[in-house]
């Protein structure tokens, strides 16, 4: 067996040696080293050798494969080179052509419409602010007026860390506290942009991370009548001067009242289609007014002060802005979708 394999070596060494071209040397790997090859031959004959020589023929057969390839890769890069050289020999590669210019990188989705939602706040008088992803269970629940066990936690599926009482942040509000402590007396008015975590199934319609704006202002003369005027200005500015917006009763256990927000159908102007599903309106964000103990946590007088605040989803904004009907695909890192934006 050995003599044979030392014949194999000699025959698949003189064959290449005589390969002309890069089309002949395609044709001796597909006769040696093809699904039917002479190596992939011999390489299943190890179960025929009897055991006690089975182990050195196979360290053999497979030495000898190796040695057969890296003649190949060797041939291979020779016949590259000469093309090359006969190519510039040839003037076929113009080195006065400019080179190619390479694909500018772009913005994913979501962050050119957070960046243009902050624009327009910021118009608004509205100054960012950055809180932690990582927070506190008391920041993101109880500060918040939802104590230990309150039913309204099971409003946010929470994704628990290793380190007893802290979680992921489930939504922007946390970052309220963080705002209203660090300007209390003075007025504050800021948006807190960021992700935000669920433990939830991932479908067309929801995802485990997202993207949210969180808007807040509080000062001693702040009505309810100032957030409608605020989101009525955000939500014509974003999606056209004729919009229309409605206000519905909602809860939150931060707010008080509490309302969710509506604007009419961007495809359908308000008559009814597939995408509003024929109610004539979308639902856009949640707002209200500013609890009194959330105030008061934020080292407010409510006596004194009184504030609103509202909050909306960043993915959302931009499946209504582009026909988009599946959540998923902001994180799939399809390039396909991608570079539509």
């Amino acid at each position: 067996m050995s003599n044979s394999l030392d014949t194999l070596l000699s025959q698949g060494t003189e064959e290449l040696r005589l390969v002309a071209d890069e089309a002949s040397l395609r044709s001796w790997q597909n006769r040696w080293f093809g699904k039917t090859g002479e190596i992939s031959n011999a390489l299943k004959r190890i179960a025929e050798i009897p055991a006690a020589e089975r182990r050195e023929y196979g360290q053999k057969a497979n030495s000898i494969k190796e040695e057969l390839q890296a003649a190949h890769d060797a041939a291979l890069l020779t016949f590259r080179e000469k093309a090359l050289e006969e190519d510039l020999k040839k003037g076929s590669v113009d080195i006065t052509l400019p080179g190619r210019r390479p694909a500018p990188g772009r913005l994913h989705p979501s962050t050119q419409t957070l960046r243009k939602i902050l624009g327009i706040f910021g118009e608004l008088g509205f100054e960012p602010f950055t809180s932690h992803e990582v927070e506190e269970d008391e920041v993101n629940f109880g500060l918040l007026n939802m104590p230990p066990h309150h039913p309204a936690r099971d409003m946010w599926d929470t994704f628990h860390t290793t380190r007893p009482g802290w979680i992921l942040r489930t939504h922007t509000s946390p970052g309220q506290i963080h705002a209203m402590r660090k300007a209390a007396p003075g007025p504050l008015r800021v948006v807190l942009p960021g992700m935000c975590y669920r433990y939830e199934q991932i479908t067309s319609r929801s995802e485990i991370m997202f993207h949210q704006v969180e808007g807040l202002a509080v000062g001693e003369k702040v009505h309810l009548t100032d957030l409608k005027g605020i989101l009525l200005a955000f939500i014509q500015r974003l999606f056209g001067d004729k919009r229309k917006i409605r206000l519905r009763s909602s809860y939150f256990p931060f707010t008080e009242p509490s309302m969710e927000v509506d604007m009419d159908c961007i495809l359908c102007a308000g008559k009814g289609c597939s995408l509003c599903k024929k109610t004539g309106w979308l639902e856009i964000l949640g707002a209200g007014m500013v609890h009194p103990t959330v105030l008061k946590n934020g080292g407010y007088n409510p006596e004194t002060h009184s504030g609103f605040a509202f909050g909306l989803g960043v993915e959302r904004i931009v499946m209504l802005l582009s026909g988009m009907d599946d959540i998923r695909q902001f994180w799939a890192n399809d390039w396909r979708f991608l570079k539509q934006f």
